[in-house]
């Protein structure tokens, strides 16, 4: 688990996506919910959620993002959305995946805070003021560890321990458990973040890519109520090539050449060395080399390196477009001090 003593205001900077006006206008707490197919439990998730924020001395904003649900989720979510002013919902046009949904949410907060948890009621809503008021005491991500996780053992406690083990080892994050969605992120970390494909279970991984100061907390869990779960261990393989995907942008993203040159070089390296060996044979001591399989490996080795090592060369020029596009630096400021 990381964790270090810290010594700093919870909020130092005005993130760049606000004015200075806007921001001390925004909400304390941001809680945002990922719906899909949870008819049945949203009236008491929504009333659950709704009385732990009134409880808080805080500002709070309430934002449910459907994901493409169809049992009648959207209507019932409409519909108590109209009646209320502090509950926004977000209707994607079709189910996205859990990451899209995240992602969509982080960009409606507006709260200096965003807490997010399932909307299965699995994680409890008593705990929300937990995450936030640790993350209060300046971490930049608190993450959830259900400990004692209501859930089957084979199917979602033995795999999931075997991913936050192998998860931990790759990325140098290691918590005890990754797939807890209650969490609580300071607003410019989770904005900061760009999700795709299945990548919101390695939010701690990203954040920590981007310098995020993280700690784990445990926290409660409940069997499921009602519905099914959505997740099964079909998700390992996507599971693993997404992690992949982290370890490449942990250690490559802003020098990608480094991973793909030192293997063209080795690559076209070995191959003029074996056609020098070969020149010599057919040249020195006259001996046939068109029907040898070196032959074939010293060209194979020479057309392999040149491509490893464009590749090398196209990925930095993709790298530099993905910065500079998005006007994106390869740093972070945590804080600035002083007169600007």
């Amino acid at each position: 688990m990381i964790d270090t003593t810290l010594g700093h205001p919870p909020f130092p900077i005005t993130p760049s996506y606000l004015s200075a006006e806007e921001w001390a206008r925004s909400p304390e707490i941001s809680v945002v919910v990922p719906i899909y197919n949870e008819v049945e439990t949203i009236p008491l998730l929504v009333e659950l959620i709704t009385t732990v924020l009134q409880g808080m001395d805080c500002t709070y904003e309430f934002i449910c993002v459907d994901d493409g649900s169809t049992d009648g989720s959207v209507e019932l979510l409409r519909k108590i959305s109209q009646n209320r002013d502090d509950l926004q919902a977000v209707f994607l046009r079709r189910n996205y995946g859990q990451s899209a949904a995240m992602s969509a949410g982080f960009h409606q907060a507006k709260g200096k805070v965003i807490v997010t948890l399932d909307g299965d009621l699995q994680n409890e809503p008593a705990d929300i003021p937990t995450v936030y008021h640790k993350i209060q005491e300046g971490y930049d991500l608190v993450s959830g560890w259900r400990k004692d996780r209501q859930d089957d053992a084979m199917t979602r406690l033995l795999p999931s321990k075997i991913a936050n083990g192998l998860i931990g080892k790759v990325t140098g994050v290691s918590l005890h458990d990754y797939g807890c969605s209650l969490k609580a992120y300071r607003a410019e970390v989770a904005r900061d973040m760009h999700l795709y494909g299945e990548l919101h279970r390695f939010l701690p991984a990203l954040a920590y890519i981007e310098g995020a100061r993280i700690t784990e907390i445990p926290v409660r869990h409940h069997a499921r109520k009602f519905g099914h779960s959505k997740y099964g261990l079909g998700r390992t393989l996507r599971v693993v090539m997404d992690l992949l995907t982290i370890y490449f942008m942990k250690t490559f993203l802003t020098r990608p050449m480094h991973v793909f040159g030192p293997f063209g070089i080795l690559s076209i390296v070995t191959g003029f060395a074996l056609g020098l060996y070969l020149s010599f044979l057919k040249i020195f001591l006259n001996q046939g080399i068109g029907d040898r399989p070196l032959l074939m490996l010293a060209v194979l080795l020479i057309i392999s390196g040149i491509q490893l090592f464009s590749f090398g060369l196209l990925a930095e020029l993709g790298m530099r477009t993905y910065h500079e596009s998005q006007r994106r630096p390869i740093y972070r400021i945590r804080e600035v001090v002083g007169r600007r």
